[in-house]
């Protein structure tokens, strides 16, 4: 979409296009239509040169025997015969230019139309400087435009070459940090160093990150060197036989908690390439282009790369080695900013040993208090070697050596001080024994045993990483059981409460199921005792109309209730009150329907209702349908 959008922008006048190729030939000529006099002008020359050019073939024509070569030239616009001949020889009808060997001559016929020749190419080129300023007046009204046009290709071009250079050498696209320009304490580091400015802000969390990451001028030499084997089979050979070398990659991972790296090691070691590669990596991510290594690339947005690299000794300038390099160091503190990448090679050499350690073991401190973003410095001094055990914010880092063969390997090892190796490169180099034997001796034990102890602290430090490694893995081993044992007791709890609640919804579905079935029962009971209760009363009333007859057949015979007795009276009173008589919850009555005894539950006084408890079942009874016990 960016590249779409450039490409949109472009505003071209079709007219003025149309105009200029009416003008201008594809070859960048001036066509003959373009103006009425250019193509008079130019039909007048080839005329005359037609002529001049017959005049000639006619004198070669006639002279050629006389002669051992004749040339034809046009010299700046005049046409000549050049004549090779071994002695001074004159021609009539020529003027001679000069005389003897190779002399040039040109015919008197031929300064006419030679004048007149050249006051036609005068006319010509004036016709085409009128036609050019007339296009130069129109193109200036829409100079504005084409100037754009012409940044924006400028622009496309360079986004090909750099596209071009990612797919022929590969790489992969960087992950860029960049510094969060909405913070204050961030505002505040890129500000300028001075002595108000306090320590670096610790929220900037970033991560440089180069895996394999080669440098980009020795993978190219590299594969041409590869092609041009390939091309010539004898050089191929060649190479074979001489074993070139394949470019080593180095491996550079630092977090924001360092902010000086101390890379050490033998020399011819490979340290200023290390340094070289950084520095072009980042110059290659921020100018959008991939960066050649082997895997993603992490690196921090740095505002600026200053690089102190190589011996600055000028005589012009009366600085001397150490001189250059403090100059050089000096400018690098002043311009700096805390988003800068600096990159130190050598530092504190040049000078005495003891002062120069001295000096480097305080810029680097300098640096890293209040310095930059992130300081790469290369040295040989063991001094300061030991700041990483002083300071968090330092590291060690050396090129590897191999011992058994006396070569640098050219990897970078992190967290290890290196040593120079000088005495035993020399003796690699073949330099006398007995010089080689000295200089040990010299040497000391002392710096011997600072290295070993230094080697031995290292070790500690390692064996310490690979415990906490070890302790690290086993608790996130450990967290990944917990977090798998309360996912477990989770789903356990989950499944129970599932089963918990299948459960209740089945004993709710078999008491709806069971009180459906009840409800039957007891409409089909209520059904038969209600057509028990009428057949009951039917019979009743058939018995009571033949106890009336028989009562009134016999009305002489038995007594009125005025007539009897009080006893008689008081007895029948009581049997009745407590046959109707509302009972209380609790009592146990019997229902002559259902012929059993049932408990009251519940008492209806207003509608004379029970609710009896009969067996499972509860059912809804008249008082007058019930009977005290």
């Amino acid at each position: 979409m960016p590249l779409s959008e450039v490409i949109m922008e472009f505003v071209v006048n079709r007219s003025l296009v149309k105009v200029i190729e009416q003008v201008i030939d594809e070859d960048g000529s001036i066509k003959d239509s373009a103006s009425s006099e250019l193509k008079k002008s130019r039909q007048q020359v080839q005329v005359l040169e037609r002529k001049v050019q017959q005049l000639m073939e006619s004198l070669i024509r006639i002279e050629r025997s006389e002669t051992s070569m004749l040339e034809v030239n046009n010299i700046d616009g005049r046409w000549c015969i050049r004549v090779d001949s071994g002695q001074k020889t004159s021609f009539k009808g020529l003027l001679l230019s000069s005389s003897g060997v190779g002399s040039t001559v040109e015919p008197l016929s031929a300064v006419p139309l030679n004048d007149e020749l050249q006051r036609a190419r005068g006319l010509v080129a004036k016709a085409e400087a009128e036609v050019l300023l007339t296009l130069t007046k129109k193109i200036q009204l829409d100079v504005d435009d084409i100037e754009n046009i012409l940044n924006s290709l400028v622009q496309l071009d360079v986004i090909n070459a750099r596209a071009t250079y990612g797919l022929s050498f590969g790489g992969s696209n960087p992950h860029i940090f960049l510094p969060d320009r909405n913070s204050s304490s961030t505002a505040q580091s890129l500000t300028r160093n001075d002595n108000s400015n306090g320590p670096l802000p610790n929220n900037r969390e970033w991560i440089l990150h180069l895996p394999k990451a080669y440098h980009p001028l020795l993978l190219q030499s590299h594969r041409e060197n590869s092609q041009k084997s390939k091309e010539d089979v004898a050089t191929s050979v060649a190479a074979l036989d001489k074993g070139q070398p394949q470019p080593v990659p180095v491996d550079f991972l630092v977090s924001n908690k360092t902010h000086v790296i101390v890379i050490t090691g033998p020399n011819t070691g490979g340290k200023t390439i290390c340094l070289k590669t950084v520095g072009l990596a980042a110059m290659m991510a921020k100018s959008g282009l991939y960066v050649l290594a082997s895997e993603s690339v992490q690196i921090p947005w740095f505002d600026c790369v200053f690089a102190d690299i190589g011996d600055e000794q000028s005589l012009s300038q009366s600085l001397s080695t150490f001189s250059g390099h403090l100059k050089q160091i000096s400018n690098i503190k002043l311009q700096s900013t805390r988003q800068s990448l600096v990159l130190l090679d050598e530092v504190g050499a040049g000078t005495n040993p003891l002062e120069g350690a001295a000096l480097g073991m305080s810029l680097l401190e300098s640096f890293a208090q209040d310095g930059c973003l992130l300081t790469i410095a290369t040295t040989h001094h063991g001094e300061l070697k030991t700041l990483k055990y002083s300071n968090e914010a330092f590291e060690n880092a050396c090129m590897e050596f191999d011992e058994v063969n006396l070569k640098p390997t050219y990897k970078v090892l992190w967290g290890i001080p290196g040593r120079s190796n000088a005495i035993n490169i020399a003796e690699r180099l073949r330099l006398p024994s007995v010089v080689i034997d000295t200089a040990r001796k010299l040497y000391g034990s002392s710096s011997a045993e600072i290295d070993e102890v230094i080697t031995d602290m290292e070790k500690l430090k390692q064996d310490y990483h690979k415990r906490l490694t070890e302790a690290q893995y086993y608790l996130i081993q450990s967290k990944r059981l917990h977090s798998s044992l309360l996912n477990t007791r989770r789903k356990i709890t989950e499944h129970s409460t599932t089963l918990r609640l299948k459960k209740l919804r089945d004993v709710s579905d078999s008491a709806a199921m069971a009180r459906s079935i009840l409800h039957k029962n007891v409409r089909e009971l209520a059904a038969s005792a209600k057509k028990t209760s009428q057949h009951n009363k039917a019979i009743e009333s058939s018995h009571v109309s033949t106890t009336n007859s028989l009562h009134t057949a016999s009305d002489d015979k038995k007594p009125t209730i005025t007539d009897r007795s009080p006893s008689d009276a008081k007895k029948f009173d009581k049997s009745s009150a407590g046959r109707f008589a509302v009972p209380k919850v609790g009592d146990t009555v019997h229902v002559s329907s259902l012929g059993k005894k049932v408990t009251i539950l519940k008492v209806d006084s207003s509608k004379g209702e029970v609710e009896v408890q009969a067996g499972i079942m509860k059912l809804k009874l008249k008082v007058t349908d019930i009977q005290r016990l």
